[in-house]
């Protein structure tokens, strides 16, 4: 018996009907200019996707759990670790603080030891009191990752614990250092031959990884997508090609790596990177050989990004680390640490690590997002977007292979100057308002101060030929600050609009104006609109703002704009809110030189202003 299919009254409607009535609705407009866009990745994005599209898809049959586990590592389920960093300074402390959170939710500890401490065998044992490493994952950065694992291994022989059960890791990536400092720990030598000695201290713990491969590092300097992805995968290249001419098995080094990404707030573009990396490296690691097909498998440690968090307005943060746990919880991670929303600027608080936590608790708990294997599966655009990311990435790759891997592209300079092009793109972005940061380049609390908080979380520049950590706020949050200090022996900067005229202009441009200057944390003085020019004048001279901005209608700027100049130039800065184009030349003939509009270099313009009030 025929199956009964939905909506069978409703005829089919083509992809070129479609485009049809796109390009009618759009009254002669260019359909691709006006719809299509593009990313930060370098591809265009369609206005719509069709299950045609998917066709051509190089992984199209592939099921959750099978080779090349584009969809995940499970063939059930979605399961990932909740992971919270736990800084060690106290042993004692540090164990009562893991065994409180264990019982919150809490399936994998990362114990980072302060200024490169190693803790002894006797010391670890403390620290993992009552804590059994074959029902938690164990995770550990220290001075010495070799002498870790052989800790590692000890105590779980010590308690009788089934070495097949041990989960964990322990933080060495020679890479990621020497790209950040550009230097090695010892030397080059030396720092590879410890990723050897960590794989063979770790002969019996088959599933704790002893080899991290740190692509947040790319992230967090500004990096796109395709870049994180492809100098990601061309780093853990360089520990193969090591490792394999060291005459290591290739499956038993595939089971000891693990990757560690941040993940952003690009929502479906996090979804398709997670599942692209996963189909890369699986083919990446088939390439050499292996023996069992699990080898292939990524394991994938995600945490939140740092690029994107702000010091000013921050409870925002929690908005952006939801958005970016559900793209990580999505695409299948294995585990995953959520930042406390006030991680930049302090010591994560009680209550901030309780929210970080329960974000990932609740998607699991009570969004169920742990329920289904592969969520995105049949999304026609994350598909696609899966599918291009793969294409991109590989390609980027090969063009780093070619320059004979990682770490020589990173001694050419062709890494860095690649990610440093692309945090350009970024921060211009950010200063033009094409990107928007909540709260520090859009729709800032001008009430709200951060105190001392910015100078110190400032990161400032380092070396040209090393990656940079840094976050994309920072320049406006320095601007901000900059008044703040200024304010504490001056009278905060006031901005007055002079509003008049028609209604629904004044509105807009009045708050567009208080928006582009309560970005340096200026005083926003608004007005409900004069009936005459010359009552807005006199009130002008009355307030005596800093800055006076004009907010009205191009009409009535032709009329009044030049009036309101003459009569306040002396006693005040003069703004036009608008770019009137038949009007701009007789005005700046005139001396009429500050306007503000859409297109303005908003972090730039505000810096003049700032020199113009002498806040230095």
């Amino acid at each position: 018996m025929e199956k009964e299919k939905l909506f069978r009254e409703f005829p089919p409607v083509s992809t070129q009907e479609w485009k049809e009535k796109i390009s009618k609705d759009l009254k002669g407009a260019d359909y691709e200019k006006k719809l299509f866009w593009k990313t930060e990745e370098g591809f265009a994005v369609h206005p719509f996707y069709r299950n045609e599209d998917t066709e051509k898809l190089t992984y199209k049959d592939v099921l959750p759990g099978d080779f090349p586990f584009v969809r995940g590592n499970k063939a059930k389920g979605n399961s990932w670790l909740v992971n919270q960093i736990i800084v060690v300074d106290d042993i004692q402390k540090a164990n009562a603080k893991a065994l409180d959170i264990r019982m919150k939710g809490v399936g994998s500890f990362a114990f980072v030891f302060e200024d490169g401490k190693q803790p002894s065998e006797e010391e670890t044992e403390a620290l993992c009191m009552n804590i059994r490493a074959d029902l938690m994952e164990l995770n550990f950065k220290t001075e010495s990752p070799e002498e870790m694992v052989q800790i590692i291994d000890s105590l779980a022989k010590k308690y009788n614990r089934d070495l097949d059960k041990v989960q964990g890791s322990v933080f060495c990536d020679p890479l990621s250092r020497y790209s950040l400092t550009g230097q090695f720990k010892n030397s080059q030598e030396a720092d590879f031959t410890q990723l050897e000695n960590s794989l063979k201290a770790a002969e019996h713990l088959p599933n704790f990884h002893t080899i991290t491969v740190d692509g947040s590092i790319f992230h967090n300097a500004g990096s796109g997508i395709v870049s994180e992805m492809a100098f990601t995968l061309s780093m853990a290249v360089d520990y193969l090609n090591y490792l394999i001419d060291k005459k290591n098995d290739i499956d038993n080094i595939a089971r000891h790596i693990r990757f560690n990404f941040s993940v952003g707030s690009n929502y479906f573009m996090e979804i398709a990177k997670f599942r692209a990396v996963r189909y890369l490296w699986a083919k990446i690691v088939n390439a050499y050989g292996i023996n069992d097909v699990d080898s292939a498998k990524i394991y994938i440690h995600c945490s939140s990004s740092h690029w994107n968090k702000t010091i000013y307005d921050p409870y925002v943060n929690m908005l952006r680390t939801t958005t970016e746990t559900m793209s990580a919880g999505i695409a299948g991670v294995d585990s995953m640490t959520v930042l406390p929303f006030n991680a930049v600027y302090e010591k994560g608080t009680e209550l901030a690590e309780r929210v970080a936590r329960n974000q990932q608790l609740v998607l699991q708990g009570e969004s169920h997002f742990d329920k289904v294997a592969d969520p995105a599966a049949g999304s026609y655009y994350i598909e696609n977007l899966t599918e291009k990311l793969i294409n991109k990435a590989w390609q980027l790759f090969l063009d780093v292979d070619e320059k004979g891997g990682y770490l020589k592209s990173f001694e050419d300079g062709f890494v860095q100057q690649r990610v440093k092009e692309e945090a350009q793109q970024k921060d211009m972005a950010i200063a033009t308002k094409k990107k928007s940061i909540l709260g520090t380049n859009q729709y800032p609390n001008t009430n709200e101060t951060a105190g001392s908080t910015v100078h110190d979380a400032y990161i400032g520049e380092t070396e040209k030929n090393l990656l940079k950590p840094y976050r994309g706020a920072e320049a406006f949050e320095q601007l901000r600050f900059k008044t703040e200090k200024f304010s504490q022996q001056n009278e905060r900067p006031k901005v007055w609009m002079f509003t008049f005229g028609m209604l629904a202009m004044q509105k807009a441009r009045s708050q567009f104006a208080a928006n582009f200057f309560g970005c340096a944390g200026f005083e926003i003085i608004d007005n409900p609109g004069f009936a005459t020019v010359e009552k807005g004048i006199a009130a002008a001279k009355i307030a005596r703002p800093d800055i006076v901005v004009i907010c009205s209608s191009d009409e009535e700027y032709s009329e009044s704009a030049l009036q309101i100049f003459k009569a306040l130039k002396n006693k005040m800065t003069v703004v036009l809110a608008g770019y009137p184009k038949d009007l701009i030349e007789q005005l700046k003939s005139e001396g009429f030189e500050n306007f503000i509009h859409i297109k303005t270099n908003v972090l730039e313009e505000l810096k003049r202003y700032q020199r113009l009030l002498n806040i230095e």
